[in-house]
């Protein structure tokens, strides 16, 4: 039997195999049941069982005490600033950056590398391709765990590490919660809401969270591009002019369904919906004072998009007198993306020279299942093992009309049908074996397999497996209260995603050497890393933390774009280029102003550096950064609380600078300053008002790529993208 031809068979036998463990040990302690004492002693002391059970949650730190390196970032600390999208959330938590390159949306990184190197989970599960991380509410969400090293549990797709994202899920009573807001700024404004409701009958509980906005936008920006020849003169030189128009709105609602079948065993549904509506009509007159023009030199494009969005989860977690735990889930997921782009453009005289319309349909849909044995072989001791499986299927259908003339070489309908079948085994060790000194020991194997047939192109297969053997460690030095060492070893990877392993043309209308089409290449091979993390922690007082982190990868079959000309257009191609290395150092430090003075105002202050560097060996130097990566963040924060207020900022400040992309491309990553600030006033216990300015310092987005040739020269590309002063106020009511 095959991985390829049947995964889902592989999963049934798993799951199977699991089911019967717990089956096993329960009848084993039926058996013994008669002679156990333990339920009368429990019932003898109920009161002061539940003090002990809030004293430990009270003083346990997952940071501190988990031997898993980990940074939990709480709701409180999610709904701060009443941001809109994750993604103004996430820009704050340290060790994370969030680059855009044209105002909206963003990347996110982990030691300053994106694109794939840092992981995305929702609940423990990868985002579904044509999701977007800023349609998604920070008032939906729970908390967000930060994962530095890779884990056993999850995918080990994690070469920078892992944000796991999870969404609202606790009923702990009674809750009825409404938020109602807007936000302008100099060329966007637009309203916003948010709904919680939850409550308990019985062995039933229930929460929804659902989030609505509407934004609109109305900016121009700007650029210009520079041709150079190899005896140094301008041989081009073009500016040019994008104003856009448009609007967008989003919509979430994520309802969560709790059954209580018996003691110890719950049944889960947890389902997230997400739709939402893009439209943008831009303009982009160019303008050449040297040189020849381009193709369509006065373009018009009237843009909208679709995109819609529904996974669904049943999870079924039961715990045995044995100390075995079983949890597992199946899911289902189903996409829709949609998009029409009309272009038009004519010469100065008025004739007609482009009437085309894009048409775009893609569908996703896809199904998985999960499942999780854990024992406690004696107190501090975990065993764990599991799977975790599914297929997911991608239809892509493009069709191109242009009334005025047909490009020979570009096809005018398309089809592409992707299918991407996995498979993941992974068992996980975690022992206290001194109370100073916890191991965990982990291993996963995970395989890929992706099918890719199409109308205009070979069918491509690529298939992969990856062995991640993993340890961590955690020593809390004997004698010295708070001081604590972490090491681990992890092996993770990147792989290609569908859309660079599917050969299919993007077409780029002023194709050029910075305005190349794309390509993928089917011949793609995963980047393998072998990695390793250390950190020294410092807990000196109450809610106080210096954390001292390094990390080191060694990335081999590392991926470049890498741009040439065919004889006819620009393209743009991945491809396995040897090898890189990137190193990290991460210094965080917070703690409240009272840990000093024992008179001082309820402040609380943190501030964190991150300094990366990084060299891909197949690309010259210097300046031959991995990724485009972030050089240096260093971000401040202050955190204020008297009375009926509560206060506070931010402020990040982001180093860029050139980059050796390839050995004929450079790209420019332009500097960043962020000041945010907010405020909130509690009237009462059930309202309250949150204002909140972000962007401060006013700053814009500065896209900048070179291509350069010994033979034909430079050419340089740059565009600045407009942000302005962003402000948000929410009234938040509780009934």
């Amino acid at each position: 039997m095959s991985f390829e031809s049947s995964p889902f068979r592989m999963t049934a036998l798993a799951a199977a195999i699991t089911l019967c463990l717990p089956i096993l040990g329960a009848s084993a302690q039926e058996a013994q049941a008669p002679v156990k004492l333990e339920a009368p002693k429990a019932e003898q002391g109920k009161k002061i069982q539940q003090v002990e059970v809030k004293g430990t949650a009270d003083t346990y730190d997952p940071r501190r005490d988990d031997t898993a390196a980990k940074v939990v970032v709480s709701s409180e600390e999610i709904t701060k600033y009443g941001d809109t999208n994750v993604l103004d959330v996430l820009k704050r938590v340290p060790g994370i950056t969030v680059n855009s390159s044209n105002g909206r949306g963003g990347e996110i990184r982990m030691r300053g590398l994106g694109a794939g190197y840092t992981q995305i989970l929702i609940n423990g599960e990868r985002a579904p391709a044509g999701f977007t991380m800023d349609s998604l509410a920070p008032d939906s969400i729970e908390r967000i765990e930060v994962l530095r090293a890779a884990s056993a549990e999850f995918s080990t797709q994690s070469v920078a590490g892992t944000i796991n994202i999870i969404l609202k899920r606790s009923v702990k009573n009674r809750m009825r919660e409404l938020k109602l807001g807007a936000q302008a700024s100099s060329n966007s404004w637009g309203p916003n809401a948010n709904l919680q409701l939850s409550d308990k009958d019985g062995n039933f509980a229930y929460s929804v969270s659902a989030n609505a906005m509407h934004d609109r936008f109305d900016f121009e920006s700007w650029g210009t591009e520079i041709g150079v020849a190899p005896n140094g003169q301008t041989v081009l030189y073009r500016t040019s002019r994008l104003p856009q128009h448009g609007q967008v709105s989003g919509l979430n609602i994520s309802p969560r369904l709790n059954w209580t079948l018996g003691q110890d065993n719950t049944l889960t549904s947890q389902t997230f919906i997400n739709a939402n509506r893009f439209q943008n009509r831009f303009h982009q007159p160019t303008t050449t004072y040297v040189g020849q023009a381009p193709s369509y030199p006065d373009l018009f494009n009237a843009f909208k998009a679709e995109n819609n969005f529904l996974r669904s989860d049943l999870t079924w977690s039961r715990k045995f007198e044995s100390g075995g735990k079983l949890d597992l889930k199946i899911g289902v997921q189903a996409g829709a993306n949609d998009s029409t782009s009309h272009r038009t453009a004519s010469t100065t005289a008025g004739v007609p020279l482009l009437d085309a319309t894009s048409v775009l349909a893609g569908r996703d849909r896809g199904m998985n299942s999960t499942g999780k044995y854990s024992r406690t072989i004696e107190k501090g001791h975990t065993f764990a093992f599991g799977w975790d499986g599914g297929v997911d299927s991608r239809d892509d259908e493009r069709r191109d009309t242009n009334l005025v003339r047909v490009s020979g070489n570009v096809p005018q309908y398309e089809t592409s049908e992707a299918q991407v079948k996995r498979l993941a085994v992974f068992a996980q060790d975690e022992w206290n074996i001194t109370p100073a000194w916890s191991m965990y020991l982990g291993a996963r194997w995970e395989g890929i397999r992706t099918d890719v047939t199409g109308n205009t192109f070979p069918d491509g297969k690529a298939s992969s497996n990856v062995w991640s053997p993993i340890m961590q460690t955690l020593y809390k030095i004997p004698g010295k209260k708070g001081d604590q060492l972490r090491l681990a070893l992890t092996r993770t990877y990147k792989a290609p995603s569908v859309g660079s392993l599917t050969p299919r043309r993007q077409i780029s209308e002023n194709n050029s050497s910075t305005e190349p089409d794309y390509r993928g290449n089917p011949n793609l091979k995963p980047e393998l890393a072998f990695g390793i993390d250390a950190a020294y922690e410092h807990y000196w007082a109450e809610g106080a933390l210096l954390s001292i982190s390094v990390s080191s990868r060694k990335i081999t079959d590392f991926t470049r774009n890498l741009t040439f000309f065919d004889g006819e257009r620009w393209i743009t191609t991945p491809s396995n280029q040897d090898s890189a290395t990137t190193r990290s150092l991460e210094i965080e430090t917070k703690f409240p102003l009272k840990a000093l003075m024992d008179d001082a105002p309820a402040l609380d202050l943190r501030a964190s550096v991150n300094r990366n560097w990084s060299r891909v060996e197949s690309v010259p130097g210097p300046d031959n950064r991995l990724d485009q990566q972030t050089p240096l963040t260093v971000s401040l924060g202050a955190d204020y609380k008297r009375g009926a207020l509560s206060t506070g900022g931010s402020f990040a400040f982001r180093t860029g600078g050139p980059v050796r992309v390839s050995l004929n491309q450079r790209a420019y990553v332009a500097p960043r300053r962020e000041l945010d600030w907010y405020a909130l006033w509690k009237f009462d216990a059930k309202r309250q008002l949150r204002f909140a300015i972000s962007n401060i310092f006013h700053q814009d987005f500065v896209n900048e790529s070179t291509y350069e040739d010994a033979r034909i020269g430079s050419q340089t590309r740059s565009m600045v993208f407009p942000q302005g002063v962003r402000y948000r106020a929410t009234y938040e009511l509780k009934f």
